[in-house]
């Protein structure tokens, strides 16, 4: 039987099962009827060893010259290569690749450490690499993260995306936000003093300034802050009556901001701002609260009224006095009242023995003649 191989490839000859070497790129004739098999395979990636034992393969000095053969220890990754290209990342006990046509390389990278460096596996090959081998950890802007390793703290990363080997060892962080935050203390139903029932909308805002030890003495610094806000304000606020209450509303804030002073130290925050958004009062309440606005806001209309009434009156008895001691002014006021009325009015008929009244109808007649 006559066989081609091409350039790429090689042949395993066999007679009987025995291994006899092997045959490269040309036209060979190979005598089944003797015993004698050919297996071809390509001399590209991954070495295709047609169920032999590696073991015989590597007998023939033609096969060991043109092959890389690495183990890959229990502890370690190799990271596969071609041509100076990252590949895969190989996880096998043993690998083979044939380095004829290209030039692979296996680099074996021990994973019992703790931080993945730079050296051993490039940040853009990182993503090659299981999941299950390492952990990333991210900080962002603003944050900082305690890092522990087998359940002991490490050390404080900042701002940045860290790899860690998760093989060898348990790798966990905690990543807190240093930033200003904000509490909102909803729906807080109070009982004052005169037993009005009041809900009360609360705003918190603090930042964490020691998150270290923040982790070592409590469980959650928001949780503890909610509840102590609600304790500072069922205690002031129960000591007020309502109208007391409403005359106080950025005062109750102040306090409140004093008493979380009190605790930032141990609750290892910084209490920056405690404000009273809403004060709720109950439907019959608000309405009888409403009732008592308008009732004085009328009565505050009606005092402006009269006032702009007497002022009024005393302008017309000003007015009265100067026109009673100057005729002219009477005059001009007269004159003054005609032209208004000759603006709006196409003709006027004036009836009567007054003297305004004739000199009304003198002023108009000449006008009436020669219309």
């Amino acid at each position: 039987m006559k066989y081609l191989i091409k350039e790429q490839e090689c042949g395993y000859l066999l007679k009987n099962g025995i291994l006899q070497g092997l045959l490269f790129a040309g036209k060979h004739s190979i005598h089944s009827f003797l015993g004698y098999e050919l297996r071809i395979v390509s001399m590209m990636g991954k070495v295709d060893t047609k169920k032999l034992p590696v073991e015989l393969l590597m007998r023939q000095p033609e096969f060991a010259k043109r092959v890389i053969r690495v183990r890959i220890p229990d502890h370690c990754i190799g990271i596969h290569m071609t041509d100076g290209i990252y590949r895969q990342v190989l996880m096998e006990g043993e690998v083979l690749y044939w380095n004829v046509f290209e030039e692979n390389e296996i680099r074996l990278v021990d994973v019992t450490g703790t931080e993945m460096t730079e050296d051993q596996v490039p940040g853009m090959y990182r993503h090659l690499i299981p999941a299950r081998l390492y952990k990333k950890v991210a900080v962002g802007e603003g944050e900082t993260g305690l890092l522990y390793i087998d359940g002991h703290f490490d050390r404080e990363l900042s701002c940045g995306t860290y790899f860690y080997w998760n093989y060898a060892h348990e790798i966990s962080c905690k990543v807190f936000n240093l930033k200003v935050q904000q509490l909102d203390i909803s729906g807080q139903e109070i009982l004052t003093a005169d037993k009005v029932g009041i809900r009360l909308n609360i705003l918190c805002s603090y930042r964490i300034t020691k998150p270290l030890e923040l982790v070592k003495k409590l469980e959650g610094a928001s949780r503890l802050l909610y509840t102590r806000v609600q304790l500072a304000a069922r205690e002031y606020v129960g000591q007020f009556r309502l109208d007391e209450l409403l005359a106080q509303k950025e005062e109750i804030g102040r306090v409140l901001g004093q008493r979380l002073l009190e605790v930032q130290e141990e609750y290892c925050v910084e209490v920056l701002d405690v404000g009273i958004k809403d004060i709720i009062l109950p439907g019959e309440i608000r309405d009888i609260m409403n009732t008592v606005l308008v009732a004085e806001k009328k009565a505050q209309a009606n005092v402006i009224m009269r006032r702009e009434e007497v002022a009024s009156t005393r302008s017309l008895l000003n007015t009265a006095k100067l026109m009673e001691e100057n005729p002219v002014l009477y005059r001009l006021k007269e004159l003054e009242y005609l032209e208004r009325i000759c603006d709006k009015v196409g003709s006027i008929s004036v009836s009567g023995g007054g003297n305004l009244l004739e000199q009304l109808v003198g002023i108009m007649a000449p006008k009436m003649r020669e219309g």
